[in-house]
């Protein structure tokens, strides 16, 4: 009777629908930006090495093993870990509570994309020139439109993380809209997920150098590791949840190989017009630079028009200067290294909102592109809120938080959900929000996921076994997992993950956490301030690290004393010296039981 009155789980219309969906979930905003600027940063070549080794031996088998996992038992991320043990049951309240606060912090990312989308309609584009407001002029003008729109009209930004500001209430509708449009295209589940994935998946979609002396940084390891989990979304248990809607026969080898090399591919493939414009970039500040310092040298030295140029400015700059050193350093010309013009071309969240900006302005018909570009980017970022919020809701569902009485549309906890995060994420519409989803995003999305996925490991190895797992692969793929696979699960990925960690904390535990303030008082600015978090946002930044993993030791202590509680009630119980304590089961209870 309790299975007939049993809801059949929901299953996907076809399997291209399956797929789309992860690889919408996969393949997100993160790898317009993230990617890009992470080896922008870490130098490109270099970057390079251990983000494909933690592909081939982290990202792609703990892929495996998740889609195997969820496929095979059918359930989502709370559900899998308390089937294969009690004991692990808290990776799957961690794997939503990451979901959850990613899912705060990327939304609010969506919301400056509507933003930038509402401003694309207008001729001219309203980052193409300063504005006339003669206040705002000077840091335009220290600066570029591109930045001044960026980081003044749209973000309106304070100088500093402890200047909360004021709340852009255009931000908060913007943010609103964002989180009305996830809810309407996830108010039926899968049924309306699917269909609105397959348009959003296909809608429209150098600077590098190699230094060895990066390798040595664990921090770039960190990186490596947690941009594939964040790419892959690993860990967050949106993909277990997707896996149990298929049919239990299905190639989930094949199918996780397919999403890891497209994803990672289309970080490749995004990095080549990005560090294109990043260069571009850089050198027409390089030249703009230089014609101001030129200008300045004509004029000081009466040196007559059009014989200093880009191509001898280097020969007339060291004449001057051992002729006359002095009337030189007087003028304080202003620096002009290219290299540091590239460093300076990328910030984190900013890279797609500053770079593409700049690089749409000079293309003719620039409304036109402008708006296909954030159609693109909203559309990636749409995809993966999908696993974001199924990563939520499964495991609600499972531990029956969610209220039976509310009506269909809403008792799959999309409403109360989306508004929850809605309020939280009011956070990021301070003036300072641009600070704290850069917290986010580097703290959340980090260290949490690492033992998130070695625990994932464990689980499912020596919690449930490898034969049985290797059994469970043969049921639904008809073969068993190779020596590869089976290699990285038992040893190469668990120990990489731990000692990945362990370099972390120690090199963390050495050096203070910094970020980057955009201060137009900063002496050298256009440049962005470092300054170190204050105290309590590094409290903050501690809670993000810890809270999320948690629970995972908190429900495994739980388990254990439940267990042994009850060891010790039954043998408290039973008297030796009263026979019905030793009363045989009746054919009905051992049928119960069964």
């Amino acid at each position: 009777l309790e299975t007939a009155i049993k809801p059949e789980r929901p299953k996907w219309d076809n399997k291209a629908q399956y797929l789309l969906t992860c690889i919408g979930f996969a393949v997100g905003i993160g790898n317009v930006w993230r990617f890009p600027y992470l080896c922008q940063i870490y130098g490109g070549g270099a970057f390079l090495i251990p983000y494909l080794i933690a592909l081939v031996f982290e990202g792609l088998p703990l892929l495996f093993l998740e889609l195997a996992v969820g496929q095979r038992l059918r359930k989502g991320s709370v559900g899998v870990w308390k089937t294969i043990n009690p004991v692990i049951g808290g990776v799957g309240i961690g794997s939503c509570i990451v979901s959850f606060l990613v899912a705060v912090f990327y939304n609010t990312i969506l919301a400056w994309v509507l933003w930038y989308f509402f401003h694309s309609f207008q001729e001219p584009l309203p980052w193409r020139t300063c504005p006339l407001n003669e206040n705002y002029n000077l840091e335009c003008k220290k600066s570029t439109p591109v930045n001044y729109f960026w980081y003044r009209e749209t973000l309106n930004i304070t100088p500093d993380i402890e200047i909360s500001g004021s709340v852009e209430w255009r931000m908060v509708i913007c943010l609103a809209s964002a989180w009305c449009i996830v809810y309407i295209c996830f108010i039926k589940g899968i049924d309306s997920m699917g269909k609105v994935i397959i348009t959003s998946i296909i809608s429209p979609q150098n600077t590098c150098y190699f230094t060895w002396q990066t390798l040595t940084n664990p921090r770039v390891w960190l990186d490596a590791a947690t941009q594939i989990f964040f790419s892959l979304s690993v860990a967050f248990g949106g993909l277990i949840s997707f896996s149990s809607y298929n049919e239990e026969k299905n190639n989930c080898e094949r199918d996780a190989v397919l999403v890891g090399v497209i994803n990672s591919a289309t970080s490749l493939y995004a990095s080549i017009p990005v560090f294109s414009i990043l260069g571009f970039k850089a050198t027409t500040a390089f030249n703009a630079c230089k014609d101001e310092n030129i200008l300045a040298l004509t004029n000081y030295f009466e040196i007559s028009d059009q014989n200093i140029t880009l191509q001898n400015y280097d020969y007339w700059y060291e004449y001057l200067n051992t002729t006359y050193p002095e009337k030189l350093q007087s003028l304080s010309l202003r620096e002009c290294d290219l290299q540091k013009l590239l460093k300076q071309s990328v910030s984190g969240t900013g890279l797609a909102f500053i770079v593409f900006t700049e690089a749409v302005i000079s293309m003719p018909g620039s409304q036109v592109w402008a708006v296909l570009f954030f159609v693109m980017l909203f559309s990636l970022g749409l995809s993966s809120m999908f696993g974001n919020i199924e990563g939520v809701l499964a495991p609600l569902n499972e531990l029956k938080l969610l209220p039976r009485w509310m009506p269909k549309e809403l008792s799959s906890g999309t409403s109360i959900i989306c508004l929850i995060a809605f309020l939280v994420a009011l956070l990021f519409s301070l003036s300072s929000g641009n600070y704290w989803v850069e917290v986010f995003n580097g703290y959340v999305g980090s260290v949490p996921l690492l033992i998130i996925a070695l625990f994932e490991i464990i689980g499912v190895i020596y919690f449930r076994g490898m034969k049985t797992f290797s059994d469970d692969i043969y049921i639904m793929t008809g073969r068993r997992p190779n020596i590869f696979w089976k290699a990285c699960w038992m040893v190469i990925s668990p120990l990489l993950l731990l000692v990945v960690f362990v370099a972390y904390v120690v090199v963390q535990a050495q050096t203070r956490p910094t970020y980057q303030a955009w201060n137009p008082d900063y002496e050298k600015f256009p440049e962005t301030e470092e300054k170190l978090y204050p105290d309590w946002v590094f409290a903050i930044i501690i809670l993000l690290c810890v809270v999320p993993v948690i629970s995972i030791p908190l429900v495994a202590l739980y388990q254990l004393l439940r267990g042994r509680f009850r060891k010790s009630s039954v043998g408290m119980e039973l008297n030796p010296y009263d026979n019905d304590a030793f009363v045989t089961d009746t054919q009905e209870q051992k049928t119960q039981r069964a």
